[in-house]
């Protein structure tokens, strides 16, 4: 009877701590597409491991339960991808193709839990929909490692990368630990995500425990005279040597050139420029880009993106209609027509 305690306890720690720890950064992220996907992907794991608790102990909860809790993890894959995709991407929120993406995710969720309720389909969801989902998972869990490994040398050293890669080794453990249940016991996958989440929780304490010293100028404010010399030198820098044509510059390595710390560099951009630094990269990207389109012979907007130094087709448009308010095919169209029109005139 102790140790059913226990497991309940454990299990159910989770759950709760993971639905308040999400509440936590959603309510803290500002706006910050990363963190409100990691976010929604503890929410989701929380929700899916109460829902596993609860039925490991009352096999007779209500269908609607199971029902919110498979719901929530066909949508633990997708949050993972996302999350993954939001903190390699040049601008804020996801792009075209991803929007599409995930409204196609939603539809599919929507649909299913209206059309094809737990309590009227339980053969149907516990022989087909169940798997797909847990395959799904899968798929995303692969699609998610393909990018953080693609991507490896994109942002090398910063302070994220250990709790990126902690989210994806997360998910696969606590993916092993449902899928491999049948050998164990169901209530093994919630009790994964308790060991997870609280490993997280460490980790992130131990990074801001402060490893490395702190500068002593990061709680006072750059003197507008000495921000105004390094963003000159800045400017000049990426004038000359035209780093941001580079997709895998990242905030140290800019810093390092500059011969000054990462974390004044995100301050003179953010206080002084009043931009990020992916803004700032996409900024000097949109203006590249606009160059190329306006060469003759025209060459093909995937070709300009790259050397435009984006990342992928999707953050080229997205950062591109942002910022000129048009679509780079819609600008390099309004040109030729106004090229068209000046020599006739």
């Amino acid at each position: 009877m102790l140790t059913k305690h226990f497991l309940f306890f454990f299990g159910m720690l989770g759950a709760f701590n993971g639905i308040g720890a999400a509440s936590f950064l959603w309510w803290q992220s500002k706006g910050k597409p990363t963190q409100r996907w990691l976010s929604l992907l503890i929410l989701v794991v929380g929700v899916r491991t109460g829902k596993s608790v609860a039925f490991h102990f009352w096999p007779g909860i209500p269908k609607i339960v199971i029902q919110i809790g498979l719901t929530a993890c066909f949508l633990i894959g997708p949050c993972l991808f996302f999350l993954v995709r939001s903190s390699q991407g040049d601008t804020p929120g996801p792009g075209r193709a991803d929007r599409w993406h995930i409204a196609g995710l939603l539809s599919v969720a929507v649909a299913v839990n209206v059309f094809l309720p737990y309590a009227d389909h339980v053969d149907l969801w516990q022989q087909v929909i169940t798997p797909g989902i847990t395959y799904s998972w899968l798929g995303y869990l692969l699609l998610a490692t393909s990018q953080v490994y693609l991507h490896r040398k994109g942002h090398p050293g910063t302070p994220s990368d250990p709790l990126l890669l902690g989210a994806v080794v997360g998910a696969w453990f606590i993916w092993i630990a449902y899928y491999t249940s049948g050998y164990t016991s169901y209530i093994v996958g919630a009790l994964s995500f308790t060991f997870v989440l609280a490993a997280s929780v460490l980790v992130y304490l131990r990074l801001r425990s402060g490893q490395a010293p702190i500068e002593p100028y990061q709680d006072r404010r750059i003197p507008d005279s000495e921000a105004a010399a390094q963003l000159q030198a800045l400017a000049e820098l990426m004038t000359r040597e035209r780093l941001h044509l580079d997709p895998g510059l990242t905030l140290p390595r800019l810093a390092r050139r500059l011969g000054m710390p990462k974390t004044r560099l995100s301050q003179l951009l953010n206080d002084n420029n009043q931009t990020s630094f992916k803004q700032y990269l996409a900024q000097l990207r949109v203006v590249e880009a606009k160059a190329l389109l306006r060469q003759l012979p025209p060459k093909p907007l995937e070709v300009v993106a790259q050397e435009a130094g984006f990342q992928s087709m999707s953050t080229f448009h997205s950062a591109f209609k942002k910022l000129q308010g048009a679509t780079p095919a819609a600008f390099r169209a309004d040109k030729t027509d106004s090229e068209k029109r000046f020599q006739h005139s």
